[in-house]
């Protein structure tokens, strides 16, 4: 899957001045956009205009964006963004839990919202072509965030698992501290590296038969972190598949 200059996306969200903001900022960046003031009117335009990517408020006045959420996904794996008011934790992570790439509040900025798209259309392409990752007894498949070692499903929080997957997609490559706290926590957080410290050893601790002595996550002194790339990416056997 190759990138494109322009992507088609919809925008389900009650708020005109929301819509018409996005309609105006995004196009010049390389964005056709579709609008949709209610999750009707999105769903349908989900099924004819075939859109690559949605911002989904979770306020809609016909029925709560989580449930519209839960119908995208029994038939798209497309990039859904969440952008809402609600900032409680519970709401996050369910809409996390429920299959959205990533959750903006409002009020936002334009380039914070760039990032995020740009970071979940990458998140999405590099899934598409690789939805399984093996590495030494570590077996992670991308679309169903299931994360299994030595056999055992392993739990990670949603952080945890952002994490391992920006690691994966730059599998072999160092990549800074700044580079991985912006995919991660966003542009706002590139300086918070004591964040990224304690994350990167939770994950050595789940995923390491030593994390004292790691030998999949390894640090690059002053610099940042890289996954060392012990296996292989292999694809699902369905993607091989044709009727």
């Amino acid at each position: 899957m190759k990138p494109r200059d322009n992507y088609r996306l919809l925008i389900i969200d009650d708020e005109s001045s929301i819509r018409r903001f996005v309609s105006v900022a995004l196009p010049p960046h390389g964005y056709e956009i579709l609008e949709a003031e209610n999750a009707a009117e999105g769903l349908h335009l989900l099924q004819t205009a075939k859109p690559d990517a949605i911002i989904l408020d979770l306020g809609l006045p016909d029925m709560d964006g989580l449930e519209a959420l839960k119908k995208i996904r029994e038939s798209h794996t497309l990039p859904v963004i969440i952008l809402s008011v609600r900032d409680d934790e519970e709401s996050i992570v369910t809409a996390l839990d429920s299959g959205a790439h990533d959750y903006l509040r409002k009020p936002f900025l334009l380039g914070e919202l760039l990032a995020r798209l740009r970071l979940a259309m990458r998140s999405h392409q590099f899934q598409q072509l690789h939805p399984i990752y093996t590495s030494g007894n570590l077996t992670v498949d991308l679309s169903n965030r299931r994360v299994v070692l030595a056999g055992k499903d392993i739990k990670l929080t949603l952080t945890e698992y952002e994490l391992l997957r920006v690691l994966i997609q730059h599998k072999g490559q160092v990549l800074s501290h700044g580079q991985i706290l912006g995919e991660v926590w966003g542009p706002k957080s590139t300086e918070h590296i004591q964040y990224l410290r304690v994350y990167i050893g939770h994950l050595r601790q789940k995923l390491e038969s030593d994390p004292n002595n790691p030998q999949m996550i390894l640090t690059e002194p002053g610099v940042g972190y890289k996954l060392k790339d012990l296996g292989a990416v292999r694809e699902l056997e369905a993607a091989n598949s044709t009727v």
